[in-house]
């Protein structure tokens, strides 16, 4: 059995038995959804909690002052920041602030394809994220929210952490980086939902990670993944043989109003805006 069979048939039987090691929530994410879903939690404590993280904090006020909250007068410190994205929304933004703590490594080739990974994410939710805004815009009576693609569209391809810490014990398997595409798009999503599940997240996020690259899962209602799925066939990391009808396909469901929203100034200027608050 060469090296690459082996290695995915170790990856599917540990993924089939339950005993994949799955990457744990970074500690500041935990200690903030602990504290949002306390019912006396006031925004000073919420501000105390994320100070502990100073890299967050800064994070943090950088959304605040973000065209995603849309406004012009901007913030100084953390708790003018917590006070303006609010405690239903600071959940949320918070967990998709950390997710970039997971994506390292000491191994020099497996830390490329992290770096690469989760570039790769900030782009397609650079687009997401911003297509939720144009999307609200005209949809003032929809459940779906800005914050909860926020965190959707960072955390959507979560499954490929374990895939790339697997194959950091079996370095011989970079001989042939073609595997490890392969390894991901047989296995991430499946993977991606089961972390999901084990951090207790509800199951609009689980679906993102488990089906977003999924050509079966076609939901008629309107839902996150069709954001995140927008965002990687633009940026290329969702293959179709033909870009413009596959976004068609949105613009008949109503997600996008049209092709030309792409090429226009407004888009762009916030999608650059969006890139930036995450950079």
């Amino acid at each position: 059995m060469s090296t690459e069979n082996a290695l995915l048939t170790i990856l599917v039987d540990r993924i089939n038995n339950d005993t994949l090691v799955l990457p744990t929530l970074p500690e500041v994410a935990i200690k903030v959804r602990q504290a949002a879903d306390n019912p006396d939690v006031n925004l000073m404590q919420m501000s105390e909690v994320i100070s502990q993280d100073p890299a967050l904090s800064a994070r943090m006020i950088k959304v605040a002052n973000s065209a995603i909250m849309g406004r012009t007068v901007k913030v100084s410190n953390l708790q003018q920041a917590v006070t303006r994205i609010g405690l239903r929304q600071i959940k949320n933004i918070a967990t998709a602030m950390a997710m970039e703590q997971l994506f390292v490594s000491n191994n020099e080739l497996i830390k490329g394809y992290m770096s690469k990974a989760w570039q790769k994410t900030l782009n397609v939710a650079g687009h997401s994220i911003t297509l939720m805004a144009f999307y609200l815009q005209n949809n003032k009576r929809t459940s779906l929210n800005s914050d909860s693609i926020t965190l959707a569209s960072l955390v959507y391809n979560i499954g490929v952490l374990p895939i790339l810490t697997e194959a950091e014990r079996h370095p011989e398997v970079f001989a042939n980086p073609s595997f490890l595409a392969h390894a991901i798009q047989k296995l991430s999503g499946k993977i991606g939902g089961s972390i999901m599940g084990a951090w207790e997240f509800p199951p609009e996020f689980v679906n993102v990670a488990r089906h977003w690259a999924d050509p079966t899962y076609r939901p008629e209602e309107i839902g996150y993944v069709d954001f995140i799925r927008i965002g990687a066939i633009l940026e290329g990391t969702l293959q179709v043989s033909d870009k413009s009808a596959a976004l068609q396909t949105y613009i008949d469901k109503g997600v996008i109003p049209s092709m030309q929203l792409f090429s226009s100034d407004e888009y762009n200027d916030m999608l650059e805006s969006v890139k930036d608050t995450f950079s």
